[in-house]
């Protein structure tokens, strides 16, 4: 049993989860003729909780019930994994990005999110407002925008040969580049971080 705790407490190398993420992709279109993604979830719960007469939210979203589902189980997966099956170590993050974050003042490498930047208190601060409000619809604009999430472009639209989903997914990596190496420090200061 120590044995199987350890495998799925453990990450998991890219040869491994990759192919199996890629998997899904045939599966979902073999089993059901389903496509993979997250975002679309938003529009299903709206569209069965306001039942309003927007033209945009008038389908008939039960037969989207089993993405629903999906959603609900990546929840609850991560609530489990993140209680019940967190790998103790810590977080192998090289020291050159750790350098980086540290010139931007996030010095907490003990968890997926630092608390520097992911906490209650900076929320309501210039800093929330702008990770958490502005970050936050520009995603959600971005991804009505781009017609679906990254995931969905990148892993089912790519792989099913679609050429927007090729457009989005190049666009996605630029804009995240640009971000990363351009913007993101001047944004940074400008919140006081």
């Amino acid at each position: 049993m120590n044995q199987v705790m350890d495998l799925i407490t453990q990450p998991w190398p890219w040869y491994v989860a990759g192919p199996l993420i890629g998997l899904t992709v045939p599966a979902l279109l073999i089993l059901g003729n389903k496509t993979f993604g997250i975002s679309s979830s938003l529009r299903h719960v709206c569209a069965a909780c306001m039942p309003a007469d927007i033209p945009f939210f008038k389908y008939n979203w039960k037969k989207e019930i089993w993405n629903l589902l999906f959603v609900l189980g990546v929840l609850i997966g991560g609530f489990i994994a993140t209680n019940f099956l967190a790998n103790p170590e810590t977080i192998v993050i090289s020291e050159a990005t750790q350098n980086d974050l540290k010139a931007l003042g996030v010095t907490d490498f003990t968890s997926l999110l630092p608390s520097d930047i992911f906490s209650w208190e900076n929320l309501f601060t210039a800093k929330g407002l702008l990770f958490f409000v502005i970050g936050g619809f520009m995603v959600g604009f971005g991804t009505r925008y781009a017609g679906g999430c990254t995931s969905g472009h990148a892993i089912m639209g790519i792989s099913s040969l679609q050429w927007p989903s090729l457009l989005a997914t190049t666009f996605f990596m630029i804009g995240g580049f640009l971000m990363t190496h351009v913007l993101l420090e001047p944004l940074m200061k400008l919140v006081g971080f």
